[in-house]
């Protein structure tokens, strides 16, 4: 299992530098390019838990979340793709984040030696989640077919698959990439 710094060190210096997975053909892996960055957008539930938890603020925050589901929803009409869809998968990220944060208080709570002593800045990690949230709306855009048609299980299968061994993701984060994604193919 990663520690909490490791895991805060990656994502902040991810998103520092801009670093994104390796460049592929997506005529082969065309959901690798949103998978990913949802798994990436995941990986910003630890340093913003362990704001949190130092800060003593409660995991939800229904505020944010009409902000950031008002700003997707906002964005995908103006990129000529369905709102409600977007708002749904982006409802569906925002739980699997929120129940990652639950699952590091509920370890902090049992070890609390565990626990976070520091934590970056709640601004710099939604920063990132606002860039991440947009470039998945511009990745739903783009991908729309796939998403609408028929083999969209089978693509997002393989790009969960893909992105969980690339990002080495744990069984905690390789769950909550499944829950983020669950309804990224309504019609299948």
């Amino acid at each position: 299992m990663w520690s909490l710094e490791l895991l805060i060190a990656t994502a902040a210096l991810s998103t520092a530098l801009g670093v994104a997975s390796p460049a592929r053909a997506d005529e082969y892996d065309p959901l690798h390019g949103l998978v990913d960055t949802a798994a990436q957008r995941l990986l910003t539930a630890d340093p913003v838990a362990a704001f949190k938890w130092i800060k003593g603020g409660s995991i939800e925050d229904p505020a944010r979340v009409t902000q950031v589901l008002d700003a997707v929803g906002k964005d995908a009409h103006e990129r000529g793709i369905d709102a409600a869809f977007v708002r749904r998968a982006f409802e569906d990220q925002i739980h699997a984040t929120e129940g990652v944060e639950y699952t590091r208080f509920g370890q902090w709570k049992f070890d609390p030696a565990t626990a976070p002593s520091t934590a970056p800045d709640l601004a710099e990690s939604r920063t990132a989640i606002d860039g991440y949230n947009r470039t998945m709306v511009a990745e739903m855009a783009a991908q729309r077919d796939v998403l609408a048609g028929p083999y969209c299980r089978q693509a997002l299968g393989d790009a969960r698959a893909v992105v969980v061994a690339e990002r080495r993701l744990d069984p905690l984060y390789a769950r909550a990439l499944d829950s983020a994604t669950a309804s990224y193919c309504p019609a299948t």
